[in-house]
C-alpha cells in the first residue's frame, strides 16, 4: 500500500486520512488539508482505496464498493503504516465515515487514539431522511468532526437535532460548504482560511486527547 506523507517525524501524532468518494488522495482539498495539519506539528499519512487507485491505471470511474469492503481496506492501511506515536484515523467525507465505522473497535483494541472527520456525510445530499448517524449515537472513541455550517450533507441546523455521542466534538466552519469553501462575497473569507481553521481545531483537539 502506498502512502503520501506530510510532516513526517519521530514520535509525532499521526493522522491517517482517506479520501472522499469522488476525488483521490492528492486532490487539492486533501493536499491542502494535509499541509495545514503538518504545519501544526502533526504527521499526516494519506492513502487511496483500491477502486480509486485503479482509476489511475485506466480502470475507469468505478463507484466505491460497499462500506464493509472499504472498512477492511482502512484496517489494512493501519496495519501497513509504521506509526511509533499515537494514531488518529479519519478522512474527507466518505473516508471519514468509513473510519468512524471502525473507530470503536480499533480504539478498544488500543490501535487508535481517536477519530477525525473532515466534512462528515450525515446524509446524502438532498436526502436528509437517510441518516448515517446510528453508530455515532453510541460512539465511545474520542472524535472531532470539522463541518461547514452550510454543508449539504449535514448543516449546522440539521446536526443540532441529531443525538450524537458526547465523545464527539464538532468544529463549525462558518459558511463553509462540504469542501470548507465559504461564499467569499458573503463572508470575505476563502477556502484556504477555513482549511487552516479546521487544521488548527484538529491540532488543538489532538493535543487535548494525547
Amino acid at each position: 500500500m502506498e502512502f503520501l506523507f506530510d510532516g513526517d517525524g519521530p514520535d509525532r501524532p499521526t493522522v491517517l486520512l482517506a479520501h472522499g468518494a469522488g476525488a483521490p488522495m492528492d486532490s487539492s482539498f486533501m493536499t491542502d488539508m494535509a499541509a495545514a495539519l503538518a504545519g501544526h506539528g502533526l504527521r499526516v499519512a494519506r492513502f487511496e482505496f483500491a477502486y480509486m487507485a485503479q482509476r489511475r491505471s485506466g480502470g475507469g470511474k468505478r463507484p466505491p464498493p460497499k462500506v464493509e469492503a472499504l472498512e477492511q481496506e482502512f484496517r489494512a492501511a493501519i496495519a501497513a503504516l509504521a506509526c511509533p506515536g499515537p494514531l488518529f484515523i479519519g478522512g474527507k467525507s466518505m473516508g471519514g465515515r468509513v473510519a468512524s465505522l471502525a473507530a470503536d473497535r480499533l480504539h478498544a483494541e488500543g490501535a487508535i487514539a481517536g477519530l477525525l472527520c473532515l466534512g462528515y456525510p450525515f446524509h446524502p445530499a438532498g436526502k436528509p431522511e437517510r441518516l448515517r448517524t446510528a453508530h455515532l449515537e453510541s460512539l465511545s472513541a474520542p472524535a472531532l468532526i470539522c463541518q461547514g455550517s452550510r454543508d449539504a450533507f449535514g448543516s449546522r441546523e440539521e446536526v443540532a437535532a441529531y443525538a450524537l455521542s458526547p465523545q464527539i466534538s464538532v468544529a463549525w466552519l462558518e459558511d463553509g460548504n462540504h469542501d470548507f469553501a465559504p461564499r467569499k462575497r458573503v463572508t470575505g473569507r476563502s477556502q484556504a482560511e477555513l482549511i487552516a481553521e479546521a487544521a488548527a481545531a484538529a491540532a488543538a483537539w489532538i493535543a487535548s486527547v494525547t
